[in-house]
């Protein structure tokens, strides 16, 4: 497979470009997928020792991707 797309971008120079996007997606796939299962709390590899990993988490610990700061937002309604 790789000796034919090799022998087509020989023969289809304008077609290089074009594996550079696609070749830096399927890259930050991986890394992305690689991160969800090493990173996860909810997927667990060593059932054995810790079954249950997310019951130590702590309450600064960050388990999300991205975390919003609503004490910075500004508030439209009153206090009651």
């Amino acid at each position: 497979m790789l000796a034919t797309v090799h022998k087509q971008l020989r023969n289809h120079t304008a077609l290089i470009p074009l594996f550079i996007p696609i070749g830096g997606g399927a890259n930050m796939s991986m890394l992305y997928l690689a991160r969800l299962g090493l990173r996860n709390l909810d997927v667990c590899w060593d059932r054995k020792n810790n079954p249950e990993p997310w019951n130590k988490l702590g309450p600064t610990d960050q388990y999300k991707f991205y975390t919003v700061n609503y004490s910075k937002l500004k508030k439209d309604c009153p206090d009651f």
